[in-house]
């Protein structure tokens, strides 16, 4: 089992979602979160002020899949959240040792 972790911008979410549906992918978490890359922030200008800004908002996708499903779920990911411009993200992958369903005990594969 592995889990892939994904930053991406939020406004890709739902896209995201929508591909890794009709694979079969029953669960995902989702959070907000803020970083920066190789953009190094932006500027931006408030009530004729300029401001820079830092870290920049981006949603990291979390979802645990078999093994034999990562490249499918990656290509879906990568080719969904692309835009082609700086920021568009990162994706990770790690290794499960194991997973437990904390209502019913199942373990590992049946846990997912």
């Amino acid at each position: 089992m592995k889990l892939v972790t994904a930053i991406i911008k939020p406004f890709k979410l739902d896209d995201v979602r929508e591909a890794l549906t009709p694979l079969g992918i029953q669960g995902l978490t989702v959070t907000e979160v803020k970083g920066f890359g190789r953009q190094k922030g932006q500027t931006e200008i408030y009530r004729g002020a300029e401001y820079v800004v830092n870290f920049l908002p981006k949603v990291k996708i979390e979802v645990a899949v078999p093994a034999d499903m990562v490249d499918t779920v990656v290509d879906a990911i990568v080719s969904t959240a692309k835009t082609g411009k700086i920021g568009d993200g990162k994706v990770f992958i790690t290794d499960i040792a194991k997973v437990v369903r904390i209502r019913t005990g199942e373990t590992n594969a049946e846990a997912l």
